[in-house]
């Protein structure tokens, strides 16, 4: 039985087997990490929901992906205000992200399409631990998020897959339900199969009426699948998580010219740093960074 966290039941992932094993599936249910997104980087609904399913997009790569330390970054950048989308995931479902712009003014901006821009490119790259770390490219083709990730795995990764996103804010800007989807066939299943299950997906009601404020990726899986033949493989719990902490910005002050921190000391007697993935403030005071200074 799961646990509720208030009224949002807590974010996990699950990863299938379905119609005779032909078909690889993953569902991700991201209520609550999406809403954690909104409030670290106060974003307005626009933002949040571009935030959202880049972040449910590079989890559903990472975990398909990736095994053990592994990581995974993605940049969705287009022509818009925003400029960029970057995400870092790694293998155990956990996932951080910003803006790269946060325009203060939406109220020119309807649709998606008009924050990204309508040219760009989304870059994944894989570090795996080896000697360089990959990094693969394909232009944006679409102002759904959804279509440029299912299309980077086809082109770069010779994966072919189906991918959904959704990310529901109710009028009072909070997000009351956020998840996604991946489908992807097996080798050797036969192109008439595949053609079935684009037919069914194009067939379903709206994502946002399938990914609810009670629904779970069991259920999400079942109305995706009518079939009865399905085969739950994994079970893990997905999160907005950021690894930052005073100590790695200290290192990042470290490789600044002692000159240059004496004069933050002297100017501002101290220095606030702030983690562009997650919005945490970290406040190095004169005498932290005196010791720094000394240290270096």
């Amino acid at each position: 039985m799961l646990l509720k966290v208030g009224k949002i039941l807590k974010d996990y992932l699950i990863k299938a087997l379905v119609n005779q094993s032909k078909f690889r599936v993953y569902v991700i249910k991201a209520t609550r990490l999406v809403n954690e997104a909104q409030k670290s980087h106060q974003l307005t609904p626009s933002a949040t929901q571009i935030l959202g399913e880049s972040l449910i997009a590079t989890l559903l790569l990472s975990t398909s992906m990736l095994k053990n330390d592994e990581m995974l970054t993605t940049r969705l950048i287009g022509n818009g205000p925003i400029g960029a989308v970057i995400a870092d995931a790694n293998a155990q479902g956990q996932v951080k992200g910003y803006l790269q712009n946060l325009p203060t003014d939406l109220t020119n901006y309807n649709k998606q399409s008009e924050l990204i821009g309508n040219q760009g490119r989304l870059s994944v790259t894989k570090d795996q631990k080896l000697a360089q770390p990959f990094t693969g490219e394909v232009p944006l083709i679409s102002d759904d998020i959804a279509q440029n990730y299912a299309y980077y795995l086809a082109k770069s990764e010779q994966i072919p897959a189906a991918i959904g996103l959704v990310v529901n804010i109710n009028a009072k800007q909070k997000v009351i339900s956020a998840g996604g989807f991946m489908i992807q066939a097996l080798p050797n299943t036969p192109t008439s199969d595949s053609e079935q299950i684009i037919q069914q997906i194009r067939q379903l009601p709206s994502l946002k009426r399938i990914f609810t404020i009670k629904s779970t990726p069991e259920m999400i899986l079942t109305k995706l699948f009518k079939q009865t033949n399905t085969k739950i493989l994994q079970k893990a719990p997905v999160e907005f998580h950021c690894d930052c902490s005073k100590a790695r910005f200290a290192r990042s002050l470290a490789g600044l010219d002692s000159k240059e921190l004496q004069a933050l000391i002297t100017e501002q007697h101290g220095a606030e740093t702030v983690c562009r993935f997650c919005g945490q403030a970290y406040q190095f005071t004169s005498t932290d960074l005196q010791k720094i200074i000394a240290e270096k």
